[in-house]
């Protein structure tokens, strides 16, 4: 009795050690990404066909950029997949990331009230739009949240010549309250709020305010054509070079953190730019609009 009691035990440890060292393992791949590419609706497409063909299941975690950044930064993903380049390209020289592939893009729009209070769809770029909102006071709002979105808006506050004062902003982070430091443009209190939340909650924040905001314009789509109810705003500046929106994908570097799974991010990688992965994201449509154009097989 003593010995098959001991035999069962053995099996189990056995079991145990095969599970922790990855033979018995699912592939499981860790992935920090921006928000977007969740509530656009294309990860529901991309994960289910990435396990089918590579047998990797994809645990995403959605947040904005800046956070997605930090997760890969402290080693909690194998990968990140955002939408802030200068942000990507400073993340690899860093040595927190292998390197950078582009893997789509579409662009940020910015979208408001039909009344267009501000005048938004006179002007010929998107800096004179925001120049526009400032002088009319009409009220914006940002998601300030550190995300890729984020980091646009505040880019494009600081080109188009209105004046800027900073702020800092406690964000939440890893479920703890963390500060940032921002610009805003001056004397905005009456009108410029940031709310510190994602690109969803923030479209419908600004559509009850009847207020102007900066999205990408998957998460528009989505928002005004794929939910019911639509919100009610519309794009009023699109189409300025300013307003490129690439999305890129980066494994983590195993030489900062020798626990992530680098083989099996580079899988991910190859397969979300090979002919497959840019298929399904060219192919990607919702009420026949394009969310995303693929950057590697066109």
């Amino acid at each position: 009795m003593m010995i098959r009691m001991f035999a069962a035990a053995t099996v189990v440890i056995a079991s145990c050690v095969f599970a922790a060292t990855g033979f018995c393992a699912d592939k499981v791949l860790k992935m920090s990404t921006t928000t977007s590419t969740q509530s656009s609706g294309l990860l529901d497409i991309l994960v289910p066909e990435l396990e089918k063909d590579t047998g990797i299941k994809l645990k995403v975690i959605a947040k904005g950029t800046g956070a997605a950044i930090r997760d890969g930064q402290d080693g909690n993903v194998d990968v990140i997949f955002v939408h802030a380049k200068g942000r990507e390209i400073a993340f690899v020289e860093d040595g927190f990331g292998t390197e950078r592939y582009p893997v789509m893009h579409n662009d940020f729009v910015l979208i408001g009230p039909a009344a267009d209070k501000a005048g938004v769809k006179e002007a010929k770029s998107a800096a004179e739009a925001l120049k526009k909102i400032a002088a009319a006071k009409a009220e914006f709002i940002s998601r300030g949240d550190d995300s890729g979105t984020h980091t646009k808006e505040q880019n494009l506050w600081n080109t188009c010549g209105v004046p800027m004062v900073d702020q800092t902003l406690t964000i939440m982070k890893k479920g703890k309250k963390a500060d940032i430091s921002i610009k805003r443009p001056e004397n905005s209190k009456d009108w410029y709020a940031s709310i510190g939340q994602g690109m969803g909650k923030t479209i419908t924040f600004a559509d009850e305010k009847q207020a102007y905001t900066i999205s990408d314009r998957g998460t528009f789509i989505k928002y005004k054509y794929g939910k019911t109810p639509a919100i009610e705003l519309e794009v009023l500046s699109e189409g300025d070079e300013s307003l490129a929106n690439p999305y890129g994908v980066i494994p983590v570097n195993p030489n900062k953190h020798a626990h992530v799974q680098y083989d099996m991010a580079m899988e991910f990688v190859n397969w979300i730019t090979g002919p497959k992965g840019q298929k399904l994201i060219g192919d990607y449509r919702l009420v026949g609009k394009q969310l995303f154009y693929p950057d590697v097989i066109k």
